[in-house]
């Protein structure tokens, strides 16, 4: 069917990603940074599927590793990649108090840098659009990137990671200006999906029971939102926030008074 380029995949959401797209019959090449056996262990998983899967190393934050992702995995899978998922990030707290020259770096280049650069090798080697029966173009690439609902919702509890996911956000609408019809981009934004290694217990169910509908998301809600992307071809420059309704909240002390 296609072959399918995730960032990130070897846990998490990006297994998640990568395996649904494997039940979807695309061929995926894995990139991992340092999770190694993981995600040699999805490789076979895949494999296990009847598709092709590749492991890819790479530090994102690592110009020079960048340029050759895209190339390497297409010829890995044998042909050009027809999606892009953006799915690796570096997401750790600061404030403008706390904020560094490092923590900037580190979010902008694993947030939006290597997104770009990798969007652009995957454009570079993307097919033409076919022709439907009515005679309108089909795009053959698509790119998924993986933003937050925090550009929905911001706050200052994040401060570089939320500036960098800002900026992912428009480039997503404006790469999908530039590359249509050839290639359609959009985003996902998850809310409270995974409890995160640092995360108290506790504070990650909180986050999930206080969203508009109760509850969190999980992977599959994930994958369902990249089904959907892959299934529209009349989709671009959109969002899907798979969060809950967490971007909606709006009981907040201005809205019902001071004592809730």
């Amino acid at each position: 069917m296609g072959k399918a380029l995730v960032t990130g995949a070897a846990q998490r959401l990006g297994r998640a990603m990568a395996l649904y797209l494997a039940q979807r019959g695309y061929d995926v090449a894995i990139h991992y940074a340092t999770s190694a056996q993981a995600a040699e262990d999805l490789a076979h998983e895949i494999e296990g599927l009847g598709r092709k899967a590749v492991c890819l190393r790479a530090d994102l934050l690592d110009e020079g590793a960048l340029a050759p992702l895209v190339p390497d995995a297409a010829r890995a899978l044998g042909g050009p990649l027809s999606v892009l998922v953006n799915n690796a990030s570096i997401f750790e707290e600061d404030t403008i108090a706390t904020a560094s020259l490092e923590s900037w770096d580190r979010h902008m280049m694993s947030n939006l840098r290597a997104p770009f650069v990798l969007t652009q090798a995957f454009a570079a080697q993307c097919p033409a659009p076919l022709r439907d029966t009515a005679g309108e173009p089909v795009a053959q690439g698509l790119v998924v990137n993986m933003i937050d609902q925090k550009v929905r919702k911001l706050t200052p509890q994040h401060m570089t990671y939320s500036i960098a996911k800002m900026g992912l956000w428009a480039f997503t609408r404006m790469a999908a200006q530039e590359l249509g019809p050839a290639i359609r981009v959009n985003a996902i934004g998850p809310g409270p999906t995974l409890q995160a290694a640092d995360q108290p217990a506790q504070d990650y169910l909180n986050s999930r029971n206080v969203t508009v509908l109760g509850r969190g998301a999980n992977p599959g809600d994930i994958t369902a939102a990249l089904g959907f992307f892959l299934d529209a071809p009349a989709v671009t420059g959109q969002i899907l926030c798979v969060d809950g309704g967490q971007h909606l909240i709006w009981q907040t002390p201005d809205v019902i008074g001071p004592d809730i």
